[in-house]
């Protein structure tokens, strides 16, 4: 009898057995799990790609043509006497656009030998680094004075480098940015020379005239803006930038 009472207690339990709920995942996060190498390895890569991303506009400035563009473009407004037009945000898109131009073979070239090679993992993290970083040396090579290059090399205390490619980057780096503000100012010398001119013959007129509380900048304001337009200055200045790289 007993054993007959159990066999249809478990006919009846059978079913709620077979339908109950599962039990529930754990949800509890183990440290041993996150601290394992892979999990590790890829949360510090993230790190550093996201601090990294900060250093863009630094890297914009070092290793490009940005420099030289804002700086020329700057001691334009400043040339003319105009203030603050064109306004910063108008020069510093100009001269994003404008570097965009002048680094897109370099950049091609760096996407070719270093990115989609290493996209195909054909090639290792370090490697496409390094082979990335070659056009830009070359670039930054070709604008960089002997002078400055010696300079930093000096004090740098290393080996005198008897090749372009013995030189480190962080010497390559100040020298050809030290170059670049060279350059920038000597082209912005050339473009004061005919707005002094300009700022001497009203002045003396003035002078001449007895005009000695007329302000000569605001009367030679608007001939400095007329000769900058008629010469086509924008154009001019704009296809010099582009050509001296």
């Amino acid at each position: 009898m007993k054993k007959n009472l159990g066999i249809i207690a478990a006919l009846f339990l059978a079913p709620g057995m077979a339908f109950a709920a599962p039990a529930a995942p754990s949800a509890g996060i183990s440290i041993a799990s996150v601290l394992t190498p892979e999990r590790f390895s890829n949360s510090v890569q993230l790190l550093i790609t996201l601090s990294l991303i900060t250093l863009v506009p630094f890297f914009l400035i070092s290793v490009t043509s940005f420099l030289r563009m804002i700086i020329v473009l700057g001691l334009i407004r400043v040339a003319v006497g105009t203030q603050q037009v064109p306004p910063n945000s108008v020069i510093i898109g100009l001269s994003l656009f404008m570097t965009v131009f002048v680094m897109t073979p370099v950049w091609q070239e760096i996407n070719t030998k270093a990115v989609i090679p290493y996209n195909q993992k054909k090639i290792s993290q370090v490697k496409a680094f390094d082979i990335g970083m070659e056009p830009l040396r070359k670039f930054m090579f070709k604008q960089t004075r002997e002078n400055d290059l010696t300079l930093f090399i000096q004090f740098s205390r290393i080996p005198r480098p008897t090749s372009f490619a013995q030189v480190p980057t962080y010497v390559l780096i100040p020298s050809f940015m030290i170059s670049e503000l060279k350059t920038s100012f000597q082209i912005g010398f050339l473009i004061f020379v005919p707005f002094v001119v300009i700022d001497l013959v009203v002045a003396n007129i003035l002078l001449s005239l007895g005009m000695f509380m007329l302000s000569p900048v605001m009367v030679s304001l608007p001939f400095k803006i007329l000769l900058f337009v008629l010469a086509d200055g924008w154009n001019l200045i704009t296809r010099g930038l582009m050509m001296s790289f």
